[in-house]
């Protein structure tokens, strides 16, 4: 379970709003989280706390396929994001860095500032701000399993120890 408080974005936030590209010339996590959102909104790395989590409209992460944008957004203590639908790339780099996302249609209900206790595994987000319950899409069981182990990588390793 997670609670977290919300960062608010529009549609079609793109990987250069996420991580603008004259940042990508590192892979250091530590870095990228310097400038995560840093287009969208400048005082956003000043003010987000670790455990946030972003909130967004349609289209989250179109753009380049590196992976640098899910994990600026991670390394930048955000615990989550929640949108109406994801680029599919995206979609799946997050998972491969173990950064929980879902997909929630009412995302227009929730506002800057709201508290939410996000179950990743359900999918159910109840917004204490608002007293209100939402549904978004269950992470498949898979996707759950490389999310406990922080990513794709740590979930192979894993995998190779227990000899599946």
């Amino acid at each position: 379970m997670i609670l977290a408080r919300v960062w608010k974005f529009g549609d079609n936030i793109d990987t250069d709003l996420i991580i603008p590209a004259r940042y990508l010339n590192t892979s250091d996590e530590f870095e990228l989280a310097k400038h995560c959102m840093e287009d969208a909104d400048p005082d956003f790395v000043k003010k987000a706390q670790k455990g946030d989590c972003i909130v967004a409209g349609f289209n989250f992460g179109s753009g380049s396929s590196r992976e640098h944008a899910p994990i600026a957004i991670k390394a930048a203590g955000i615990s989550c994001v929640i949108a109406k639908s994801f680029a599919r790339i995206f979609y799946r780099n997050a998972f491969n860095i173990g950064l929980p996302i879902l997909e929630l249609p009412q995302t227009d209900k929730i506002d800057e500032g709201d508290i939410l206790e996000i179950d990743t595994k359900t999918g159910k987000i109840f917004n204490k701000t608002k007293n209100e319950t939402y549904q978004a899409t269950a992470i498949p069981e898979f996707m759950q399993e490389l999310i406990v182990s922080g990513g794709l990588f740590n979930y192979a390793k894993k995998m190779i120890q227990k000899g599946a």
